[in-house]
């Protein structure tokens, strides 16, 4: 409707200023009167049961308002009946201080209010708690024989396709071989802002939460049903959060208990949880995963196995898909994919990062990388070998598709021709230098949302839409769209977002708020733009008389007809003479189902990286990375690879430094903290190239985008582990690659 070219430019943040300045307002930053503060205690291990409270110390002390136990909480709504969170898997819900058992360490057990910060902090550090100790298991290798499959149709979990042809046969029969387990260590989110949820009591089951939360109506419909509240009683706000990489999908125990305690006292709480206790929910599995790989004489992919298990909880049954891409990815008759959890004493795993393809992609990738040096095929022509043209899980064509695309920019960016063969091959002084190349594919997904747009006489246009902001850049890709839309400068337009009193959205995450949302804000403001046409046309002597909406265009703060310019009214104009003081729109989309099932939808990638290996100390330097991309439409050129740089940066903490270690004597958790758990510095990252490969879909939403969050991250870590084989030909399976498993 608009030929102003606000989508697809390099837009800088329009909520960049507040977060520069200090103006934007996170969960822990409300101020309100009478404030109590919460701070919680946690178990020291990782199964048993609490025997004794010593509360009554810590109450003695001047300032200390309450200890909250399972000795004196009241028993919530619904427990253990109903799921009232979105993303819950199937089983039994977590909820603290309802019980004496301890099902994990760091768990909470109790929590000290207090009219100060320091004061709840210093009163939970003298509170004793006895506790009665058991077993545990917290060794994913001692449960290999324990593994299972999930229960379908109870968990949400979606089983891998059947098998096709005849894995076992065409792998036995294959001109060329491999098979190889692949590890990666437990990784947790550690997003820079820590939970937290300030409550603001209103009275009688009323109540405001400022919450940490990727979906704050995700959050209000658990607090209504766990708590027993009236939703009208019940508001959730989040205008900001600083990181959440998935860990705010979930309303977690904070939110949970900071209301719990302003119910309960009938006043204003925070509570804010400790950098160590940011490590006591949810986290990506540690899977162990089993390739098997078999080519036809040709380097064209026979056989394809893939097998992992992962932990869960002994209390919910979480599942990700970790196998299903390896079936799609490649182009490959004969295909065995299956999928297992066992239960450990721990909490239950939760979304993170591109969760499940990022895991797969790892084993999938490099080993696609042994089975080229194993056919003595060039990694990329052994790729370019299987390109799949179809979907063979499902059997369908791809709504679009730009791999090849992507394939052959990429290379040429990088350079991929110069590449030798061999091992060790290349070098700069005492430097091993190796390339490696891996790629990713992943879901294109559309919501239902909803979204409310009004222009006030002045030209000022308002868009609500209760979105989440994770910094993926939703603000200013909103304001974009509905400034297109509606031909108005982008100073002319507020995006406003994360509350439940505006019209509902999806939870952020998956790589859809785009699609999803910024659909129905498109829509919302072409409907508002219908209404401003017929204001139009009640004017005296208008050019648009006779005009239909196809026939117009809004630009340059003008309605004009698109067969001539010359006729055209301003819609400030139009506004001000109409004598209305506002003019809105409301409405929500949803998928074109009919249309959108008959394809697959899929965003894909490639990426392609240089590494140098000192000789004698077994440094890692990862010195260049190419990512080529084919996500359909790119919004906003400038967030978008800025989602990218922050995906590689991901991927090279993941080949190279992150994981969680666990004591399994403690069953616990010992590098809970920014020192030990190790991610990516400045110094660790140098040049970084994005490129996002033209492509045209009409099929996956109105917009035709399909999202870059999770797909910019896929293929990174396996081309780190290649490049890293390519220079000194040494295989590691087994990640984080530290310098030990090279020397």
């Amino acid at each position: 409707m608009s030929t102003t070219n606000y989508i697809g430019q390099a837009t800088s943040r329009v909520d960049g200023p507040a977060k520069v300045s200090g103006a934007a307002t996170y969960s822990a930053e409300v101020h309100l009167p009478n404030l109590a503060y919460g701070y919680v205690v946690s178990s020291p291990i990782a199964r048993g049961k609490i025997t004794k409270i010593h509360a009554d110390e810590v109450l003695a002390l001047p300032g200390v308002i309450q200890v909250f136990s399972h000795e004196n909480v009241p028993s919530v709504a619904w427990l253990d009946k109903k799921h009232q969170d979105q993303v819950a898997p199937g089983g039994s819900p977590f909820r603290a201080l309802q019980s004496p058992e301890i099902q994990f360490s760091q768990q909470p057990v109790a929590m000290v209010m207090a009219e100060s910060f320091e004061l709840a902090r210093y009163a939970a550090s003298l509170l004793r708690i006895e506790y009665e100790q058991e077993a545990h298991e917290t060794n994913l290798e001692t449960q290999r024989a324990k593994g299972y499959e999930p229960g379908k149709g109870k968990t949400g979990y979606q089983p891998p396709p059947p098998p096709r042809g005849n894995p076992d046969k065409a792998w036995e029969q294959a001109a060329h071989r491999m098979e190889a387990e692949y590890v990666h260590g437990t990784q947790h989110h550690n997003p820079m802002e820590l939970f937290s949820t300030t409550v603001d009591w209103h009275g009688e089951g009323k109540i405001t939460a400022y919450d940490k939360t990727q979906g704050v109506f995700n959050v209000k419909n658990y607090l209504v049903g766990v708590f027993g509240l009236n939703k009208d009683d019940v508001r959730v706000v989040n205008h900001f959060v600083g990181g959440g990489f998935g860990s705010g999908l979930r309303p977690q125990y904070s939110v949970y208990l900071a209301v719990l305690a302003a119910l309960e006292l009938r006043r204003p709480v925070r509570l804010t949880l400790t950098r160590a206790q940011m490590f006591s929910f949810g986290h990506r599995p540690q899977p162990l995963q089993y390739v098997k790989l078999g080519t036809n004489p040709d380097g064209s992919l026979a056989a394809l196995q893939h097998h992992v298990l992962h932990e869960t909880s002994h209390f919910e049954e979480y599942t990700e898909n970790i196998v299903t891409w390896s079936g799609m990815l490649y182009q490959c008759d004969n295909v065995k994919l299956g999928y297992q959890v066992a239960p450990l004493d721990v909490f239950t795993p939760l979304d993170m990062r591109a969760p499940g393809a990022a895991s797969g992609s790892i084993a999938l990738e490099i080993a696609m990388d042994e089975m080229a040096y194993e056919a003595g095929i060039d990694p990329l022509e052994l790729r370019l070998r299987s390109y799949a043209e179809r979907d063979q899980n499902q059997d369908k064509p791809f709504s679009s598709k730009k791999l090849r695309d992507c394939y052959h920019q990429g290379a040429a960016k990088f350079g991929w021709e110069k590449r030798t063969m061999a091992p060790g091959s290349m070098r700069e002084g005492n430097m091993l230098v190796g390339w490696g190349v891996g790629g990713g594919v992943w879901d294109a997904t559309q919501k239902k949302s909803a979204a409310k747009a009004s222009i006030t006489a002045d030209g000022k246009l308002t868009v609500l839409s209760g979105s989440g902001e994770n910094g993926a850049g939703t603000y200013t890709i909103m304001t974009q769209i509905a400034a297109e839309t509606l031909g108005l400068p982008l100073e002319a337009v507020t995006y406003q977002l994360g509350d439940t009193d505006q019209p509902e959205a999806p939870l952020q995450g998956g790589s859809w708020t785009a699609a999803s949302v910024g659909t129905a804000v498109q829509s919302v403001c072409q409907d508002l733009a219908g209404k401003i046409l017929k204001l139009a046309q009640k004017q005296a002597d208008s050019p648009l008389q006779d005009a239909k909406f196809e026939d117009v265009e809004f630009l340059n703060g003008q309605i004009r007809l698109r067969a001539d310019h010359s006729q055209s009214v301003v819609i400030r104009d139009v506004l001000q003479s109409s004598g209305e003081a506002k003019i809105e729109a409301d409405g929500s989309t949803t998928p074109n189902m009919p249309k959108q099932s008959q394809y697959s939808l899929h965003s894909h990638n490639v990426v392609f990286v240089e590494v140098k290996v000192d000789e004698d100390l077994g440094t890692v330097h990862v010195t260049r990375v190419v990512n080529a991309i084919a996500a359909g439409r790119i919004l906003n050129q400038k967030t978008a690879r800025s989602q990218v740089l922050g995906s590689v940066v991901w991927g090279i903490g993941m080949a190279l430094m992150e994981e969680t270690v666990i004591d399994h004597k403690f069953g616990r958790y010992m590098n809970h903290n920014f020192a030990e758990y190790h991610v990516p510095v400045n110094a660790d990252i140098r040049d970084i190239d994005v490129i996002f490969v033209d492509e045209e879909d009409d099929i996956v939403n109105p917009l035709g985008v399909k999202g870059i969050g999770e797909v910019g991250m896929l293929g990174v870590t396996a081309a780190v582990a290649n490049a890293i084989y390519h220079a000194t030909g040494k295989r590691v399976r087994d990640l984080p690659i530290t310098i030990d498993k090279l020397l």
